[in-house]
């Protein structure tokens, strides 16, 4: 509201007069007159700005004509009900209020789970949690299949997902084509050997579901990865694959007993072998010595032989006859022996001495 300046003015007056009078009848202090601050003499000029300002203001806060995206999420602006095509990035933005809106998605890596137990994913709305998936195996028996699938919603096609798919787009999505891949796939196994060819099962699903996602129209969802987690199966089948590893371990056992023997039957062959052969080679070295020394006197006796001439004969007769007549200055009843064919006496016996024959061999 404007100041009243005139009344300042004459409450002034009134001061200045009775001032006077006070002063004629010399009575009376003098006061000087209020004197507003300078800002609120001309307030009332400025008023109408400053509550157009606060207006403003005031509508900015009742209506957020902005706001602010954080990373990890894109804006979708969405003008009398049509979706712009391009997405709002993360930082601050300005909209019209009632003509224009902004739904804010999350392009981050979200996971969605497939338990038969029902875990608690806490306050994180990146993570669904849904029942596992229950299918047939070739022969008819049911079996349990836990997964975990992340993803992520693209950027770029945010807005064509959400106006296609709508809001709950992962639900129209992952969960269906998940669902699909893993009965396609397990399907074709028979629970036995699920647990066996678990590597190859969980290769099968990821490469199935990035088939049938990637063939989606622009692409909407990027599948990061997917982990098979826990196949179970019916407790007969379970119970059944627990004795055929019970029996499996008992034949291993077996033939790892089997083995054994047969490597110490074969290492005492080897040591009786290697005796063998010891004493064949020492007996063949005996006999090669044997041989070797007949050998050697043979060729001595030979050489011996052709050395005995007519003449060596004759001297070892003379000599063998002088023995003889030394014996016989001694012992006249002393004997000698002659050779067949006349050679050269070699024997002689000493006759006294009835117990020891006296033997010269030449």
């Amino acid at each position: 509201m404007p100041i009243d300046n005139d009344y300042f003015k004459n409450r002034q007056q009134q001061n200045k007069g009775g001032g006077n009078s006070g002063n004629n009848g010399g009575g009376g202090n003098y006061q000087p007159p209020f004197e507003p601050p300078e800002m609120f003499k001309n307030f009332g000029k400025k008023a109408g700005i400053f509550y157009v300002i606060i207006a403003i203001v005031g509508a900015m806060f009742l209506f957020k004509p902005f706001l602010t995206i954080e990373s990890g999420y894109v804006g979708i602006k969405q003008t009398l009900g049509k979706y712009d095509e391009d997405p709002l990035r993360p930082g601050f933005h300005f909209i019209v209020p009632g003509y224009q809106k902004v739904i804010v998605v999350d392009t981050k890596v979200r996971l969605m789970n497939y338990a038969s137990v029902e875990t608690s994913g806490g306050f994180d709305q990146g993570i669904k949690l849904n029942p596992a998936i229950n299918i047939l195996d070739a022969r008819g028996l049911p079996v349990s299949i836990e997964l975990t699938v992340q993803y992520r919603l693209t950027s770029d096609g945010a807005p064509t997902t959400v106006a296609n798919w709508g809001l709950s787009w992962e639900d129209k999505i992952i969960n269906p084509v998940v669902r699909d891949v893993v009965r396609n796939v397990v399907g074709n196994y028979t629970a036995e050997e699920l647990p066996t060819k678990r590597n190859e099962i969980a290769q099968k699903i990821q490469a199935g579901l990035e088939k049938d996602i990637t063939k989606l129209e622009g692409q909407p969802v990027i599948l990061e990865s997917v982990q098979l987690r826990e196949i179970v199966l019916p407790q007969k089948i379970k119970d059944q694959i627990e004795r055929v590893q019970i029996a499996n371990q008992e034949s291993e056992r077996v033939r790892y007993e089997v083995l054994r023997a047969k490597q110490e039957a074969e290492k005492k062959a080897a040591l009786a072998k290697g005796e063998a052969d010891k004493n064949r080679i020492e007996a063949q070295g005996r006999a090669d010595a044997v041989e070797i020394e007949a050998k050697a006197q043979a060729q001595a006796n030979k050489e011996i032989a052709e050395s005995l001439t007519r003449e060596l004969l004759e001297m070892q007769q003379i000599q063998v006859q002088g023995k003889f007549n030394e014996a016989l200055r001694e012992n006249k009843d002393a004997k000698i022996f002659l050779t067949p064919g006349g050679s050269t006496p070699n024997i002689w016996v000493d006759t006294k001495n009835k117990t020891r024959d006296t033997v010269i061999n030449q």
